[in-house]
């Protein structure tokens, strides 16, 4: 039973006398996946193993899987036990895969974009599974599928957390090294996401040092936040690795986005202009010590135009027995052009555990459009830096700012600014540039 040739024989038989094997589409020196027919349109495959003596106990963890209901674990349609040639097997039926993450690998490693895609669904599935005390316990690339336009987890090694399972003769790079005791533990989950996510961004794994005691050496080429969840998954003691929901903190869209905070902008200064008025012009009277005068300063009438001034100088008292001039008109200013300026700054908000994972500054740069009212019409990154999570934080911020919009001859014009944003372990700051059209 340990020839894959000897799998292949199998198709166009059936079994428990309603699955057909169709085709040979995989399996190994222990197992056998064929394509079978449910009489739907529904595609799905059937997997055989040996059954040995825990078959009982395999049948039970697949019972256990059947009731789960997730969008992102492939689902157990069916599973019992059969004989071909006098062997006794047990089968299990499950919906079909088209693709699995270990036939992409060898081609090439994901972008870390691709990543970030596909983090999210594997790390729901595991918090469901941890919820209801299960682990996965085989978590790789094979068993990460691609059912139609869906990411799914593979359920057939699903286990129950507490229970004892056989002592492995050795360890593979995805294993924990306390899967060597048999324990069956969430922790062995995070490990091996932690080697997935290296194995996917470089297509090697992590080095292991633990004849030295020490954890596996991630690759400084790794992009952030991926690098520092990789390292906090592949701690050797288990007090110091993380949990899933620690790794849910680090990325979309699981973690809520954190509500925008306000920033007042420093008064930008424009020699030789009057700064716009935004607000309804009030009535002010300023005394003036000195000479006795008095300026009173009005709000323009609508036939002065919008954002004008009239100002009214009283004349000066004329000494006695001289006739006093005509007072003369003061003459109303000019419209000018001004360069506009920001009027209100959004930062994002990011959580210390985010920020935890940045190296030096991270930096993305986005461009906004601006409508004549100075409000944002739209926003798009010319530069996302590597992180996806960072990037769309900025994007965020970014459309809920507003200016005050340029002048030309008086009248507001639209405009187009450049917001460089740089993220840090210690706080954001943006830096806004007027776009030169």
């Amino acid at each position: 039973m340990n020839n894959t040739e000897a799998w292949k024989t199998w198709e166009g038989r059936t079994v428990d006398g309603k699955f057909p094997l169709r085709r040979w589409v995989g399996g190994s020196d222990h197992s056998a996946v064929f394509l079978t027919d449910l009489g739907g349109p529904q595609k799905a495959v059937i997997k055989l193993i040996a059954a040995t003596l825990n078959a009982d106990r395999q049948l039970s963890r697949w019972a256990i899987a059947a009731k789960l209901s997730h969008p992102h674990l492939i689902r157990v349609l069916e599973m019992g036990r059969c004989r071909f040639d006098g062997i006794p097997l047990l089968y299990l039926v499950m919906e079909y895969a088209e693709e699995d993450l270990s036939q992409i690998l060898p081609q090439r490693p994901l972008t870390p974009a691709e990543m970030g895609d596909m983090l999210p669904p594997v790390l729901d599935a595991l918090s469901y599974l941890h919820s209801r005390s299960l682990v996965h316990s085989r978590l790789r690339p094979s068993n990460i599928l691609a059912v139609a336009d869906q990411l799914k987890l593979s359920t057939d090694g699903i286990s129950a957390r507490g229970e004892s399972d056989d002592k492995p003769a050795s360890l593979d790079i995805y294993q924990a090294p306390e899967v060597a005791t048999g324990e069956i533990a969430p922790s062995i989950d995070v490990w091996a996401v932690g080697v997935t996510l290296v194995v996917a961004l470089t297509q090697t794994p992590p080095i292991s040092r633990a004849k030295e005691q020490k954890d596996p050496l991630v690759p400084e080429a790794i992009p952030e936040p991926f690098r520092s969840i990789a390292r906090e998954c592949l701690h050797l003691q288990l007090k110091q690795r993380c949990t899933i929901a620690d790794i849910k903190a680090w990325r979309p869209p699981q973690q809520p986005t954190p509500a925008p905070k306000v920033v007042s902008p420093a008064p930008v200064k424009q020699p030789g202009t009057s700064r716009r008025l935004l607000i309804q012009v009030v009535v002010l009277a300023i005394a003036i010590a000195g000479a006795g005068l008095a300026i009173k300063i009005f709000s323009a009438k609508t036939s002065e135009g919008p954002g004008q001034i009239k100002i009214e100088v009283p004349p000066n008292p004329a000494p006695a027995g001289s006739s006093a001039p005509a007072p003369a008109s003061a003459p109303t200013p000019q419209p000018a052009n001004t360069k506009g300026e920001v009027a209100r700054q959004v930062l994002p908000d990011v959580p210390q555990s985010a920020k935890n994972t940045i190296t030096g500054h991270l930096k993305v740069t986005v461009r906004l459009e601006v409508d004549a009212s100075g409000k944002v019409t739209n926003a798009t990154l010319t530069h996302p830096g590597p992180s996806k999570y960072f990037a769309n934080l900025a994007l965020k911020a970014a459309q809920s700012w507003e200016f005050v919009a340029p002048l030309t001859s008086g009248q507001p014009t639209a405009s187009s600014w450049i917001v460089r944003f740089e993220f840090s372990q210690t706080g954001t700051k943006a830096f806004p540039s007027l776009e030169h059209r």
